[in-house]
């Protein structure tokens, strides 16, 4: 909510009085300040921005960071280094232990676009440290030969993703790296539905499934291998049919207790939504119609609602979406 936001946005700016004291923080109720509003286009509450060198243009959106220690990092990682250079393996193992999530970048050397768009990621993702190093020594204690990026979960590596000149950008990095701050899976429920907005990942799929069914391990043992291959491009969702509170989900996707298992794909920019063509929920099935989404080949999804029986009795008539075409075109 807004009003934690504001509370731990406080508490970064009286941490930072004194550790930057260079760096302002300022709030604004834009219900009172309309031209403001306007100006900088806000469309949603609560958004940060970060002003640099005095200039009202283009200010940088803090977006998805909602803890006052990562305020701090996010600041602080805009304004000096975003990556701290790893020279040992003690020193590594040192970030790798500190926290539950860690990034370290294993590089020939640091002066290539990979270690660019490397140090851009990290400022981005603020909740856990990031780590850079070019030392042989390091390199070989991890068994790492090429610019590699992986990511320590617990203190165990849990991804290699190898970096290739001008392959990715920050944003597809960004995206892949915030995933390992949820489940390879998260079921939906009213506090991971926050975490889940957070992450950068337009994409979303969701399994509608009773928790208690006899098949649900078997269905969930398939998702979780599909969401393995489809990390950073396509967020897995998982929506236990049994729990009444997921209502409002079953609406907006016409869900039927008849329906499940189902499986849905949701762009969130355009809204549009796509069905998984085949009914079983294999993990063959599912990599195909995942695959066949992001090459753009899925067909969209248009639920309807079935055709009242009286619907054209009355001279104005009822259109839902399986009469429309026919009646209107």
């Amino acid at each position: 909510s807004s009003q934690n936001l504001s509370e731990e946005f406080a508490e970064a700016a009286r941490q930072l009085k004194t550790e930057a004291p260079k760096i302002q923080f300022g709030k604004i109720d834009v219900t009172h300040q309309h031209d403001l509003r306007k100006e900088f286009n806000i469309r949603e509450f609560p958004t940060v921005k970060f002003f640099v060198d005095g200039s009202r243009e283009d200010p940088i959106d803090c977006k998805g960071v909602r803890q006052a220690s990562a305020f701090i990092t996010w600041v602080k990682r805009r304004t000096g280094p975003s990556t701290v250079l790893i020279n040992s393996t003690d020193q590594a193992e040192a970030i790798i232990h500190a926290d539950n999530l860690a990034v370290i970048g294993f590089f020939k050397e640091l002066h290539n676009d990979s270690v660019a768009v490397f140090c851009e990621a990290a400022r981005d993702v603020p909740e856990m440290p990031f780590g850079m190093t070019a030392s042989e020594d390091v390199c070989a204690n991890y068994g790492i030969q090429k610019n590699t990026l992986v990511v320590f979960k617990k203190g165990k590596p849990v991804h290699n993703e190898v970096l290739e000149d001008g392959r990715q950008n920050k944003l597809d990095l960004t995206r892949l790296i915030k995933t390992f701050t949820l489940d390879l899976v998260t079921e939906y429920n009213l506090e991971t539905s926050v975490k889940i907005f957070d992450v950068p990942v337009e994409n979303h799929i969701l399994l509608f499934t009773p928790k208690n069914s006899e098949t649900f391990n078997a269905i969930y043992e398939n998702y979780k291998s599909a969401a393995a291959e489809f990390r950073g491009k396509i967020m897995f969702v998982l929506v236990d049919t049994n729990e009444t509170r997921n209502g409002r989900v079953f609406e907006y996707f016409r869900i039927r207790d008849i329906d499940v298992p189902a499986v849905r794909i949701l762009n969130l920019t355009s809204d549009a939504k796509y069905k998984m063509p085949a009914d079983e929920v294999t993990a063959e099935n599912l990599k195909e119609f995942c695959q066949s989404y992001l090459n753009g080949k899925a067909k969209l999804h248009l639920s309807s609602e079935e055709i009242p029986e009286d619907w054209d009795k009355m001279p104005v008539k009822v259109l839902v979406g399986k009469n429309f075409n026919r009646i209107v075109f």
